[in-house]
């Protein structure tokens, strides 16, 4: 399955790499800004929601102009200044003492995050046929998880409250995984050119983000992983943590044994969803992700229920939660970037990408934002209630999609899949 899911072409393989390298950095530092931000360097729960929320403002403002430069210029011209922005701003969140150094060091992050993810989308499906990309943004995304699990289980072990040096450290390397990936890439002087032909002064524009916004059914798409990731993504780092720790009453240590029990159900789960889910509809695929979360949600709710009587009950809802939740995530992360890029020109998929990102930033300014004082209302059942309401809603505007799409676009139609020839293809 593995040799299945492997991109034909060595430099998407090395691109894959570059994932694996910076999620590992990455896996440090994710489950423990907000408990970072709030136990270690005293901002109120108020005031680190708005710092989070902050740098999902910053990178929504800002996505759109990565995906115009994208096609502009090309993707490795933004994507490398980026990953190096990146790390200098994660690198200085280890120095941040107050509200306003942290919202000074977000607006860094921000501005490197803001172009990465659509930019890295844009090289890789330009790197792929039609035919396997499902298949090799599934395999980018069981490696970015691998990397985030064995970042987690390390900073697990490592982080304390009481010694805030421990968390000084894991920003520091954090930061020096965003350089891995620029290195690859600048490796690969072919790589990240711009994909659309140069106009002349007689050929008409490939248009812009009006041209993307007029595309009935990415806008749909859109819709749907804007109620999704707010409800789910989005709660990641502040409602899942700190329901988990303050509601539940776990310690942050099963915290990052929980987010390893999302990379395990990943790696263990993502080669085969995406053979089971190859030919079949990518909008049924998404609405039962919704599904997915929701009961994911759930569990975790019932480990509030539970804590005060039975601390182990309560840890084990925990680390079910969110391996539920790296189960919906395998299907998640296959279909949404191929449905995107299948709707998208080579003129225009910048854009497209950019637009698919700006989700995550929209997401990511409501989320954190709303999270505080839905979790202080009624011990955290109203903000249960609100995400696992949002992501059923979310499956129901999946279901609606597919009568938008042509059988190919959905996924229903698919050529036999090529494996990779060993002997034709470089190491």
């Amino acid at each position: 399955m593995l040799r299945r899911a492997l991109p034909r072409r060595s430099e998407a393989r090395r691109l894959l790499i570059g994932t694996l390298l910076s999620a590992i950095g990455r896996g440090l530092t994710l489950p423990f800004l907000f408990i970072y931000l709030t136990d270690v360097r005293g901002l109120t729960d108020t005031r680190a929601g708005l710092v989070i929320g902050w740098y999902g403002a910053v990178t929504l403002a800002l996505s759109p102009l990565g995906g115009t430069l994208i096609d502009r210029f090309g993707a490795r011209r933004v994507v490398v200044p980026c990953l190096l922005i990146e790390a200098v701003g994660t690198g200085s969140l280890a120095l941040v003492h107050s509200t306003g150094s942290a919202l000074l060091v977000m607006t860094v992050v921000a501005i490197g995050s803001s172009a990465i993810w659509s930019g890295q989308n844009t090289i890789l499906a330009s790197l792929t046929d039609d035919d396997e990309r499902q298949r090799v943004f599934g395999l980018n995304f069981a490696l970015l998880n691998l990397g985030i699990g064995i970042g987690g289980m390390t900073s697990g072990a490592i982080v304390d409250t009481a010694r805030p040096g421990t968390f000084q450290a894991i920003y520091v390397l954090d930061a020096v995984s965003y350089l891995m990936p620029a290195l690859i890439l600048l490796t690969l002087p072919g790589v990240g050119h711009r994909l659309g032909k140069r106009r002349t002064g007689n050929e008409p524009s490939p248009g812009g983000y009006l041209t993307v916004l007029r595309d009935r059914p990415f806008r749909r798409l859109v819709i749907f992983g804007l109620v999704l990731t707010t409800c789910g993504y989005a709660q990641i780092e502040v409602g899942f943590a700190a329901y988990a720790v303050r509601v539940v009453e776990v310690t942050p240590r099963v915290v990052a044994w929980a987010l390893a029990a999302n990379t395990v159900m990943i790696v263990l789960a993502q080669l085969l969803v995406i053979r089971r889910i190859e030919g079949r509809s990518r909008t049924g695929a998404l609405a039962v992700v919704g599904a997915v979360f929701a009961a994911a949600w759930l569990v975790l709710g019932a480990g509030g229920l539970v804590s005060a009587g039975n601390a182990v009950t309560a840890a084990l809802c925990v680390v079910a939660c969110s391996a539920i939740f790296g189960f919906g995530e395998t299907m998640l992360s296959p279909v949404m970037p191929a449905l995107t890029n299948a709707l998208a020109t080579d003129e225009l998929r910048g854009r497209y990408n950019a637009m698919s990102s700006m989700i995550f930033g929209i997401s990511g300014v409501i989320g954190p934002v709303t999270a505080g004082p839905l979790l202080g209302a009624a011990d955290g059942k109203v903000w249960v209630a609100t995400v696992v309401g949002g992501c059923l809603v979310a499956s129901l505007v999946a279901l609606s999609l597919r009568r938008l799409l042509t059988a190919a676009q959905d996924g229903r139609t698919t050529t036999a899949p090529t494996a990779p020839d060993p002997a034709s293809v470089p190491a």
